[in-house]
C-alpha cells in the first residue's frame, strides 16, 4: 500500500514512524519543515504544498492508495483532500481542529450532488481525546476504559497498590469475579499476557476484559469500595475542557472549570448549565486551595501546553486530589508525566493515530482499541467457516493472545477453554501489538 502524508508535523512524523515499515510512505511539505526525524525513516519527501495539483502528481497520487492531510492548517487539509479525491479518487483522511469543519465536511459527504467529491474520514483529535478522558473519569481509579459490544463488554486497566490483597498472589488464586478475564499485565516497561501461575506484584497494571456488570463488581472488590466519581475539576476551558464539561453535565457529575481567559469564561458560562466557571490561573496554588480543588474526586488539566498541564497536575496532587489526569501534546512526554506521579496521561495524537491505524487495516479484523500507548491491541475478529464449531482450547494461536469476549448476535459470552465458537461470532481478542499481525493472519480464510 502506498500512502501520501501531507504535513511534516508531529502527527505526520508519528504516522510515518508508525507505518513506514509496512507501507510505502511519501511526505509532502515545505523543506523548512523537513526535520531530522524524517531522515531516520525509509520514506520519500517531496517539497511543496499538497494543495498544488502538480505537487500531488509529483507524489504519484494516481498510483497511491491513501492520502492523509495533517498540516497545521485545516483549510489546507480540506482543499488538499478534495483535490486528491477529484484527480484520483484516492481514499482521503483529513485532520481538522475545529468542530465547524468536522460538521460541514460530514454533511457535504451525504449530499448527492457532490458525487465522489468528498472526504472519507474526518478526524478531530480533540473530540477523540475528550471521549477517552470521559470514559476514564466515569470509572473510579481506572487507568484506561474501553467499551465493546454496545457497552455490554468492557476493558478496564487498574494499578495494583502496594497494600492490595492481590500482591503476591498467583492469578489463579485471586478469585476474580465470574465473567472477568485478566488479559494483560504491564510490569515496569514490559507488557505481557499472564497465565494462572503468574504472580501479581505491587505497581503492576492489570488489564481486564469482561461484562460491564462483572467488571463493576471486580472494581468494587479489589480496587475501590463502591466509589463513584461525583465531582471533577477541569483546568483549561478550551475545546476539550468545554466538551468534557458538557459530557459530565449529561451524567450528572458536578464539575468546575478554571480558565484564564475572561472572554472564554463568558462563553463557557453561557453554554454550560450547571458547571461552575472560574476565571483564574490553574497554576495559582492559592486559587486552587480557595476553590477547594482538593475535595474533588478527579482533577483534569487539559490546557494546550504540556509544561502548564504538568505543573497544574503536580499542584493539585500536592493539595490531595486522589486522581489526576493530564493532557499531553507531545507523545514522548507521556512516560515523564507518569514517572512523576500523574495517574493518567493522555494524548489527542495517540487517539488520532489509533483511528488512522484502524482505517488503514486491510483485513476483516478491526482494531477496537489500543492500550499502553499502542503496546497492546484489542482486535475484533469475525469467525469464518474454517473455525466454525471449534473449541477455544483447540485454537492453535501463533502468538500469545486472549479471547476475552465472544459476541454472538446480541449476546455476550465470556469464554473458557471449552467454549465452542460458531460461524459469524465476533471474537474480541487482546494481544501485544507486535503479535497482532500473526493473530490476524491466523484467522484469515485461505
Amino acid at each position: 500500500m502506498k500512502i501520501i502524508i501531507y504535513g511534516a508535523t508531529e502527527i505526520g512524523c508519528l504516522l510515518a514512524t508508525e507505518f513506514f515499515e509496512d507501507y510505502d510512505i511519501t511526505v509532502i511539505d515545505k523543506e523548512e519543515n523537513h526535520s531530522e526525524e524524517f531522515d531516520k525513516l525509509d520514506i520519500s519527501f517531496i517539497q511543496g504544498s499538497a494543495t498544488d495539483i502538480d505537487v500531488l502528481k509529483k507524489a504519484d497520487i494516481n498510483n497511491s492508495d491513501v492520502f492523509i492531510a495533517c498540516s497545521p492548517l485545516d483549510e489546507a487539509n480540506i482543499v488538499a483532500c478534495l483535490g486528491a479525491k477529484k484527480i484520483s479518487g484516492i481514499k482521503t483522511i483529513c485532520f481538522v481542529s475545529k468542530k465547524e469543519y468536522l460538521n460541514a465536511m460530514r454533511q457535504d459527504k451525504s449530499r448527492e450532488y457532490l458525487g465522489d467529491f468528498f472526504i472519507d474520514n474526518i478526524i478531530w483529535p480533540e473530540a477523540l481525546l475528550t471521549q477517552e478522558i470521559f470514559r476514564i473519569v466515569t470509572v473510579a481509579h481506572a487507568l484506561d476504559v474501553e467499551n465493546f459490544a454496545d457497552g455490554k463488554a468492557r476493558l478496564l486497566e487498574y494499578k495494583v497498590k502496594p497494600t492490595s490483597i492481590l500482591v503476591g498472589q498467583m492469578v489463579k488464586d485471586c478469585g476474580f469475579t465470574k465473567d472477568t478475564i485478566i488479559v494483560g499485565i504491564k510490569r515496569d516497561d514490559l507488557l505481557f499476557i499472564p497465565n494462572g501461575l503468574t504472580e501479581i506484584n505491587a505497581d503492576d497494571k492489570l488489564i481486564f476484559m469482561g461484562t460491564s456488570r462483572s467488571l463493576d463488581i471486580l472494581a468494587g472488590t479489589f480496587f475501590h469500595e463502591k466509589e463513584q466519581v461525583k465531582s471533577v475539576a477541569i483546568i483549561g476551558g478550551g475545546n476539550v475542557g468545554f466538551m468534557l464539561a458538557k459530557n459530565l453535565e449529561e451524567v450528572k457529575i458536578k464539575a468546575k472549570i478554571i480558565e484564564k481567559d475572561y472572554d472564554r469564561c463568558e462563553f463557557l458560562s453561557q453554554q454550560l448549565n450547571s458547571t461552575l466557571v472560574i476565571n483564574g490561573d490553574g497554576t495559582d496554588l492559592k486559587l486552587l486551595d480557595e476553590e477547594e480543588i482538593a475535595s474533588c474526586d478527579v482533577a483534569i488539566s487539559v490546557t494546550n501546553n504540556d509544561e502548564r498541564n504538568l505543573l497544574c497536575s503536580l499542584l493539585v496532587k500536592q493539595l490531595g486530589v486522589k486522581r489526576v489526569i493530564a493532557r499531553v501534546s507531545k507523545v514522548l512526554n507521556i512516560p515523564l508525566f507518569e514517572k512523576v506521579g500523574i495517574d493518567v496521561a493522555v494524548s489527542s495524537k495517540t487517539s488520532a493515530i489509533n483511528e488512522v491505524r484502524n482505517d488503514l487495516d486491510e483485513a476483516d479484523v478491526d482494531i477496537l482499541a489500543t492500550v499502553e500507548q499502542g503496546e497492546g491491541e484489542v482486535l475484533e475478529i469475525p469467525v469464518k467457516v474454517d473455525f466454525d464449531s471449534m473449541l477455544i482450547k483447540d485454537l492453535k494461536l501463533p502468538a500469545p493472545a486472549v479471547i476475552g469476549v465472544v459476541q454472538r448476535r446480541s449476546n455476550i459470552i465470556i469464554p473458557k477453554g471449552d467454549t465452542k465458537i460458531k460461524l459469524n461470532d465476533i471474537l474480541i481478542t487482546f494481544t501485544k501489538a507486535d503479535d497482532a499481525q500473526k493473530i490476524k493472519e491466523y484467522f484469515k480464510v485461505v
